[in-house]
């Protein structure tokens, strides 16, 4: 039977949906707060902001956490980088966020339609900051390169799990290809801010996070997201253990002792969530 939903996991009801996926859907948008099943999107939707899923709604890859649909590859659209950039000043956005499903199936991992949303972005906000959440691109330098050359101020590669456990957390990925493609992105482009993140309640111990996050400490990570995975689906994994709120703010404040620029820990942390704040301060 699955486990009762805690008292301190609560999201809140807020009104402005219906306005922000007016416009996304007028733009024929994806994002991974529908796509994953956000509990936070009525927050976000509301202020507004969104993360933009590029290179379709459907992932080459199945990770047990993650609701977004495992399928056939979609057509790369052409003009899609505009249509990003259109919403996102529709929207009145000072951040976007940029992330794509994983696409195994292209050369170059979908790197070219990252970097040509995020040069649209730039021409059309030009005083906007810009993060991109990535796949891992097979762990390959000259996507990742294409992607850090376009210009954005944030790479984001998220880490989502502990080591022993990547086998049923992500089962296509490599825990050591994920760090060393944030180290990659330090080495490659120094200036851009690097960030990851990870969800906890799949059974990992408060050891095994703190490894963690001084491995991604030794490869200079800036930022850092630590959330409650939630299941979405009765297809996901199961939730193993409801984190206590006390337990994240002891990861925020180990984080923070190793020198991470800032920590988001908390239960209903998610990696973009905010992430406009933590960048900014």
């Amino acid at each position: 039977m699955p486990m009762r939903l805690p008292d301190w996991i609560r999201t809140k009801s807020s009104t402005g949906l219906h306005n922000t996926k007016q416009i996304l859907r007028g733009h024929r948008l994806s994002t991974v707060c529908e796509e994953a099943r956000c509990p936070n999107i009525g927050v976000c939707f509301s202020k507004p902001t969104a993360t933009f899923m590029i290179l379709g709604s459907s992932c080459t890859r199945n990770c047990g956490f993650c609701s977004v649909e495992s399928a056939g590859p979609q057509p790369v659209e052409e003009n899609e980088p505009q249509r990003v950039a259109m919403a996102a000043l529709e929207m009145g956005l000072k951040y976007v966020v940029i992330t794509s499903v994983t696409r195994d199936d292209l050369p170059d991992g979908g790197a070219v339609q990252f970097a040509r949303t995020v040069v649209a972005v730039r021409r059309s906000l030009p005083a906007a900051g810009i993060e991109v959440l990535t796949p891992d691109f097979g762990g390959a330098e000259d996507p990742l390169r294409t992607v850090l050359n376009s210009g954005p101020d944030v790479f984001n590669h998220n880490v989502e799990t502990v080591p022993r456990l990547y086998p049923a957390v992500r089962p296509q990925a490599d825990y050591g290809r994920s760090v060393r493609v944030l180290s990659n992105a330090r080495r490659l482009s120094s200036h851009v801010a690097t960030k990851s993140g990870l969800m906890v309640g799949f059974g990992e111990t408060f050891e095994e996070v703190v490894s963690v996050m001084a491995d991604l400490r030794s490869v200079a990570c800036d930022y850092l997201t630590i959330g409650q995975y939630l299941r979405p689906s009765k297809k996901n994994l199961p939730v193993v253990e409801y984190v206590k709120p006390e337990t994240f703010e002891k990861y925020k404040e180990t984080g923070l002792s190793m020198g991470f620029k800032s920590v988001a820990s908390a239960p209903l942390v998610r990696s973009s969530m905010n992430a406009k704040e933590m960048f900014l301060g």
